[in-house]
């Protein structure tokens, strides 16, 4: 190692040489200015072994570890140091400070209140009061924050956490004009038009600090979190490559990262990821109860919403879904009216074991939905137009459901779920035609298999002047309970518009199935009225033929005299205009 030392001439290097090419001693400030936390908490706890009595050591040691999110770490020193003589009575703000960061809110407001009081007192008590949702308190100490940067952060922190994107968006653009050099300001800016769901304006405000940062993980992942939104699960992943490389696969320890891919994959490994996160992230739990109700887990979905205490947007609106799908599941009647056959016992009981009827569960979705749909937040945003159509779904008042969906289609052009409401809506108001356009954009295979989705559409078509189609649709099908119910539906909504032919069709085969005298009378209402349309003109008189076979078939195999009466009228019609029937 030494001949690597000398010099190219072969000269031996001199003592004062090799004493100036000994590697200089780190110093702590050249780790603090690179914000090196790791480095610096070797460095400090290295002089901590010699000398554990220095002060200054240590103070500093907390500051390292609160800021490399050790807090736990950071509060154990603080004890120490309130365990010497004459202590800092700020050591009781600090260790405020890690007691908050590590979710012990009301033991970091009794901290706090121990030590002097000052700016940063009051911000932890504010934030405290926030956490434990003491909105008295919260009054109290925004009433005391002051116009400096620090309070006014904490003040548009507040308020994003309450939902209150827009008043936190004042309060970061105000600081960013005062402020322009702090680049960081453009990324809570750009985290709040994420969630007014002004995606476009969050990446453009983003870019301004990717373009000086282009390796923060904070930013490259609320990148990823826009082009989600704006597109699809792959181009959010895409998004995340970089990151990907810059951190060798790190990333994926980052519990944020690990919960964010899985609901860019759709909820792939939602049930290994999600549920040891709990609350953290905070919409962790709520992906999860996204991921049983896509898997038709409602009981799972329940059990996870039944003791939350909703109080953001989100949180009310899957509280409101998980009701209003136990409020709408059935498959028997009971002596009430009320449906309950294939709903669990565990679904009929509140939060506190009170036992919960059907039509409670979906008055609770509709208050539900009216107030995230109501509120002053949300009343101008897509979710929040929604939730307040979904409240009047429910409440069955299509009209007003078709204000507030209309309002917000231009955002959902291919969107299954819209459509599926949009055409329900629509034709509960005898808007057929446009029922029907909204109802055939519908892709999902599972929707288009649902009785609901197949009556709906089936009247839609016969409503509109299309009855060809709905025979077309049940000739599809196979033969099931619900077949039978679309078949009634086929033969009274064809006879109403005078689709008589189509009618006498699914009367025949009514008929057979079950010799009730409304199918026999129905059907012979229905020949006779195809038979007067070709009188008319209306039909093809070769229509005339398949008449005749409906009238020779009966439930019983026996020969109908009213039936016979009827065909012998139409022969002879027949006869004398020349219409083949055999």
């Amino acid at each position: 190692m030494f001949s690597k030392s000398r010099v190219h001439s072969g000269a031996r290097a001199t003592p004062s040489q090799v004493q100036q090419e000994k590697p200089k001693e780190p110093e702590l400030e050249d780790f603090l200015t690179k914000r090196d936390y790791a480095g610096a908490i070797a460095l400090l706890n290295f002089k901590r072994f010699s000398n554990r009595n220095n002060i200054k050591n240590l103070e500093w040691l907390a500051y390292s570890y609160f800021h490399f999110g050790e807090q736990d770490k950071a509060r154990e020193i603080y004890k120490e140091l309130l365990s010497k003589d004459d202590p800092d009575p700020m050591y009781y703000i600090y260790s405020a400070a890690c007691a908050f960061y590590m979710g012990l809110f009301k033991e970091a407001e009794e901290l706090a209140l121990q030590g002097p009081k000052c700016a940063l007192q009051t911000r932890i008590l504010f934030h405290s009061s926030q956490r434990q949702g003491n909105d008295e308190k919260l009054m109290l100490f925004h009433g005391q924050l002051s116009d400096s940067i620090e309070d006014q952060l904490s003040l548009a922190s507040v308020h994003f956490q309450r939902s209150h994107y827009q008043e936190a968006t004042d309060v970061y653009k105000r600081l960013l004009l005062e402020h322009r050099d702090y680049l960081a300001l453009n990324v809570y800016v750009a985290l709040c038009y994420y969630k007014l769901d002004y995606y476009d304006v969050s990446l453009e405000i983003l870019g301004v600090y990717l373009a000086a940062f282009a390796d923060s993980a904070l930013a490259m992942n609320l990148k990823a979190c826009n082009h989600f939104k704006m597109y699809n699960g792959k181009a959010a992943e895409n998004e995340l490559k970089p990151l990907a490389e810059l951190s060798q696969g790190a990333h994926l320890e980052n519990d944020l990262i690990r919960h964010n891919l899985v609901v860019f994959r759709g909820g792939e490994g939602a049930l290994q990821t999600l549920p040891p996160l709990g609350d953290m992230p905070p919409e962790a739990r709520l992906n999860l109860v996204i991921h049983h109700l896509r898997q038709g887990e409602v009981s799972e979905a329940y059990n996870i919403v039944r003791d939350m205490e909703p109080s953001t947007p989100p949180e009310f609106i899957l509280k409101a879904v998980v009701h209003a799908l136990i409020g709408q599941q059935s498959s028997s009647t009971d002596s009430s009216g009320s449906k309950t056959g294939s709903v669990p016992a565990a679904l009929m009981t509140g939060a506190n074991g009170a036992p919960m009827q059907l039509q409670d569960h979906l008055k609770q979705s509709q208050q539900y939905y009216q107030l995230v749909g109501a509120s002053a937040s949300e009343c101008d945003t897509i979710p929040g137009r929604q939730c307040m159509a979904s409240c009047f779904f429910l409440l069955r008042q299509f009209e007003d459901v078709l204000v507030f969906l209309q309002s917000i289609k231009v955002y959902f052009p291919a969107d299954d779920d819209f459509n599926w409401n949009f055409g329900f809506a629509k034709a509960a108001t005898g808007k057929f035609k446009e029922a029907e356009e909204a109802l055939l954009q519908v892709q999902n295979e599972k929707y288009r298999s649902e009785f609901c989705f197949l009556g709906w559409l089936m009247r839609s078509f016969i409503m509109s002047g299309h009855p060809r189609q709905a025979w077309e649709l049940y000739s599809r099908l196979g033969s099931t309970r619900e077949t039978y119910q679309l078949l009634q539906i086929i033969a009274n909504d064809c006879y109403k518009t005078g689709a008589f032919y189509y009618s006498a069709k699914a009367f025949d085969i009514l008929e057979r199935l079950d010799p009730a005298p409304e199918f026999s009378e129905g059907k012979k209402g229905a020949c006779a009225g195809t038979f007067q349309m070709i009188l008319a003109g209306k039909e093809p008189r070769d229509t005339l033929r398949e008449v005749l076979v409906l009238l020779q078939t009966t439930a019983n195999g026996q020969v109908n005299p009213q039936y016979e009466m009827m065909a012998n009228v139409m022969r002879k019609w027949a006869k004398a205009n020349n219409v083949r029937v055999q």
